[in-house]
């Protein structure tokens, strides 16, 4: 296909959103696939873009905050947008076995996407510092579970090494298939706001996302689709932040166990995309992100993984950085189902227990 050709065929698609298909049929014409290749699809994307006044009215100067709400994917995690695709380029490449080293959300999607392409899936994980909701998810999806005495970074170490030497695809974000697929969310919030929003916050760990977001930012822009490109916004937590100090972090620690990351893989371009928007990385604390979770919750009724509550808690920390009449969007990238631990353990409700059945005893309880 001629590039005036492929150029025009981009500019004049328009995807058909009431009959959603998955990402891959959705936008083909973005994405590097041929007819030769064989979708494998749980009918990921479309999620809803939620505007959140409680983190409006936070902000004020007339700013209008959304979330993108990406823990409403079919394994409930961004990740199912990569994961597509990876398993989709490694079917129609004949691989039969794929492999990932995760935090959670990735070995969850994995194993849920090779499941449905008739793949076998191994999954590394830290022992220990995997949310259980993501544990039961790779275990239910078939994968088989290794877990290492050691963190993300030496399991992501030992996969990569075992995919040079092994016929086995390595679909952690270094695969830059997973970065094709989590580009489209930029697309949908294109077209959900009919522009590119001014700020796009976002959590970072391994920091694929923020570049896949990037990515599509740019490849809509270029096309006509906005007038203009978002600064990218990247906030990680305080124990776990490499990419805001600098440095490889040996042991990172947070209660945002998806980003618990201490030497990112896409570091480099999540650098390049915060130079060439103009963005910034921050840090944010355990308690600022346990807040910015217990408000979408509460306030929202927004039920999001701690580390997604990760760009509210950083969008609300430099506040009083935001332009007047801001429209800025931050991305939940998991839902909170993943954590239930976290959960119960971080809430303002009152759980009364022991009560008798009685009537008289449980209204009294409420109140009456």
């Amino acid at each position: 296909m001629s590039f005036s050709k492929k150029l025009k065929q981009l500019l004049t698609y328009t995807p058909d959103k009431n009959n959603w298909d998955g990402l891959i049929e959705t936008y083909k014409p973005w994405l590097p696939v041929s007819k030769k290749t064989p979708i494998i699809t749980l009918k990921e994307g479309a999620t809803p873009l939620i505007e959140v006044k409680s983190i409006s009215n936070r902000i004020g100067k007339g700013t209008t905050v959304y979330v993108k709400y990406d823990g409403l994917n079919p394994t409930g995690s961004f990740k199912d947008r990569g994961m597509t695709m990876a398993i989709s380029k490694a079917k129609e490449a004949g691989c039969e076995v794929v492999i990932c080293a995760s935090t959670g959300n990735t070995s969850a999607s994995a194993a849920a996407y090779a499941s449905k392409g008739g793949m076998k899936s191994f999954v590394i994980i830290p022992d220990g510092y995997v949310a259980q909701g993501k544990l039961a998810q790779a275990l239910v999806y078939g994968a088989e579970v290794l877990a290492i005495k050691g963190n993300f970074d030496k399991a992501l170490d030992i996969v990569r090494k075992l995919s040079e030497k092994y016929p086995i695809t390595l679909v952690n974000s270094v695969n830059p298939y997973r970065l094709q697929g989590q580009k489209t969310a930029a697309f949908e919030i294109i077209e959900n706001l009919g522009n590119a929003p001014d700020w796009l916050c976002i959590p970072m760990g391994n920091a694929g996302n923020i570049s896949a977001y990037w990515m599509g930012f740019q490849e809509f822009f270029h096309a006509g689709k906005s007038k203009h490109l978002p600064r990218m916004m990247g906030f990680q937590a305080s124990g776990s932040a490499p990419l805001v100090e600098g440095k490889s972090i040996s042991n990172p620690e947070t209660i945002a166990t998806a980003i618990r990351i201490g030497n990112p893989v896409n570091k480099e371009k999540a650098l390049l995309a915060k130079k060439e928007s103009n963005g910034k990385f921050s840090s944010v604390s355990d308690s600022e992100i346990i807040n910015a979770y217990k408000i979408l919750g509460k306030e929202e009724g927004i039920f999001c993984e701690p580390a997604s509550a990760a760009s509210v808690a950083g969008l609300l920390k430099i506040k009083d950085d935001v332009p007047k009449n801001s429209t800025i969007v931050c991305v939940l990238t998991g839902n909170g189902l993943k954590d239930p631990d976290c959960a119960i353990k971080n809430n303002d409700s009152i759980f009364h227990t022991g009560i008798e059945p009685e009537v008289s005893l449980i209204s009294k309880k409420m109140g009456f």
